[in-house]
């Protein structure tokens, strides 16, 4: 199928939430450029579709940019100027104005009112087409060839596609494909002459396969600190016992934070928990004391402290050494200094990571100081664009990625609109 379109056109590759932000941007900019957007596989939006438990985490509340960049362990610097272009308040005014609401939660966290996440994508898909976006779904780019003019020349591909092996000509191309767990699948962006940050997951959870903690799957606590030990790696929020170790909001953020630092280390060492952060142990001791005086005849394993879950106060007094009966007045000193243990500094032996659900986050991408972070264009090759997790960014667990990609899309979808040589007419064969 090959067609003369006497129109500029400009191609984004992905069909994720970068690459519709960026289509539309450029679409509604600028109507005059035709836009085509093309997708390997023949899904659209798969990662909105699944985060938050098909809820679709949005975004985060934060007032400024400031709050926002401190949760992003890549990128953090960077994307300041760009937030004060687009942030959380105009990502929830571009939602709402194309009908959907946006709700905070108490730890922060965006989500649609319809607690939905085919609402947003269906919001994306509509935005895209009343804009003019023309989709490509089961298309892929097998060669991208830089030409003396500033355009692009491309070669399609794509299992069940009449336009495999059909060239097409961009005037202006981004590049939305997401990270990429393996370093290889960047050598199409090394041969443009681009560096690439090795690629580490992030965002993971820890394996611990003889964790003492085994038998308490399913039990959550809502404030725990997470330390790597030997290491300068520490997190604080929401824990969760899994089957294979521990998982909850304070994991990811560590895994995030330090995830560089964890692949140098093969995913090994150990992770102390501590049950009860708003204590240290010269202040935890005396409590102990003081409680122990007041409440001597109560069985310490059948009076749990500190709000924490009764199935894990009885793990962590076993732990400790403390028979089922022993009340408070007969603790051994030795047993409660264990106990003082196991409560600031539980040690697991992690043994490995596990993906998030069906999410996953790469620590790694293009290089930023190789982009111009206020249009997103590349400084090594003009006119190509970058968008969303193939750039070393990516944020915490909490709606931090998705905002990355909703204000790089933005950014470069509208640069690209408002780029004299994007708006230039020529035939294009496609």
């Amino acid at each position: 199928m090959n067609n003369d379109v006497a129109q500029p056109v400009v191609a984004v590759l992905g069909g994720g939430a970068a690459g519709f932000f960026g289509a539309i941007a450029c679409a509604e900019t600028n109507p005059t450029i035709q836009v085509l957007l093309l997708e390997k596989t023949g899904k659209l939006l798969s990662k909105v579709r699944i985060s938050g438990g098909g809820r679709c985490n949005v975004t985060h509340a934060c007032d400024t940019p400031a709050q926002l960049v401190a949760h992003y362990p890549r990128g953090s610097k960077q994307l300041k100027a760009a937030f004060q272009q687009f942030g959380v308040a105009e990502t929830t005014a571009w939602f709402a104005k194309r009908g959907v609401q946006l709700k905070a939660e108490a730890d922060g966290r965006m989500f649609p009112i319809t607690d939905s996440s085919e609402t947003i994508a269906r919001a994306l898909e509509d935005a895209a087409h009343q804009a003019g976006v023309r989709i490509l779904t089961n298309t892929s780019v097998d060669e991208i060839r830089p030409l003396p003019n500033g355009s692009f020349q491309l070669r399609l591909g794509g299992s069940g596609t009449a336009r495999h092996g059909t060239t097409l000509r961009a005037t202006r191309l981004l590049v939305a494909t997401g990270g990429n767990p393996k370093s290889a699948n960047y050598d199409w962006l090394r041969t443009l002459g681009h560096t690439i940050a090795e690629p580490v997951p992030s965002l993971f959870t820890f394996n611990v396969p003889n964790s003492p903690l085994s038998e308490l799957m399913g039990v959550s606590v809502p404030h725990a600190r997470v330390v790597l030990a030997g290491e300068k790696l520490q997190y604080e929020g929401p824990l969760l016992v899994t089957h294979w170790g521990v998982s909850g909001p304070a994991v990811l953020k560590l895994s995030a934070w330090g995830a560089r630092r964890l692949s140098e280390l093969g995913y090994v060492g150990t992770a102390l928990i501590n049950w009860v952060p708003a204590f240290t142990e010269e202040t935890l001791r005396p409590w102990l004391q003081q409680f122990r005086q007041e409440n001597g005849k109560k069985t310490v394993t059948s009076n749990p402290q500190f709000g924490l879950p009764q199935r894990l106060w009885r793990n962590l007094t076993e732990q400790a050494g403390i028979a089922p009966e022993t009340r408070w007045s007969d603790l051994p000193a030795k047993a409660q200094n264990r106990l003082l243990e196991v409560l600031l500094r539980t040690p697991l032996a992690v043994r490995g990571k596990t993906t998030y659900k069906e999410e996953f986050v790469t620590c790694g991408g293009i290089s930023l100081d190789e982009v111009d972070l206020k249009t997103m264009q590349s400084r090594r090759v003009p006119g190509l664009y970058f968008a969303g997790e193939v750039l070393d960014i990516d944020g915490i667990t909490g709606g931090f990625n998705f905002q990355a990609a909703w204000t790089t899309g933005f950014l470069a979808g509208r640069a690209m609109a408002l780029s004299n040589e994007a708006t230039r007419i020529e035939k294009t064969s496609f």
